[in-house]
């Protein structure tokens, strides 16, 4: 988990996704609609892309891609994060960890 950990470290939004993954794409376009700036790692251009998603997976997010750690916690993939937005709870979340202002 030590990759994982440096990569999201000091990071107000992190996503591990994957260039071809249309969840991805659909959670990081949702996310910066708010105005937050997420780093995001595309495993499949890394070149330990695949240690990641062992890590990613060890960390019990499934499936593994794509992986939201907002403040420098796994928040989890695309269901738990569309499920926040319904309910409500993204926004504040992202106020919380600094990743946008109002």
């Amino acid at each position: 988990m030590a990759m994982v950990r440096a990569l999201v470290n000091e990071r107000s939004v992190v996503i591990f996704s994957k260039s071809s993954c249309c969840m991805s794409h659909t959670i990081k376009t949702l996310i910066s609609s708010f105005g937050a700036n997420p780093t995001v790692y595309d495993l499949d251009e890394l070149q330990k892309g695949h240690q990641i998603e062992k890590e990613l997976k060890a960390l019990r997010c499934k499936p593994s891609i794509p992986a939201v750690f907002i403040g420098q916690e796994l928040i989890g993939g695309a269901n738990e994060i569309m499920t926040l937005h319904l309910k409500g709870q993204l926004v504040p979340l992202l106020l919380r960890a600094n990743a946008i202002w109002v």
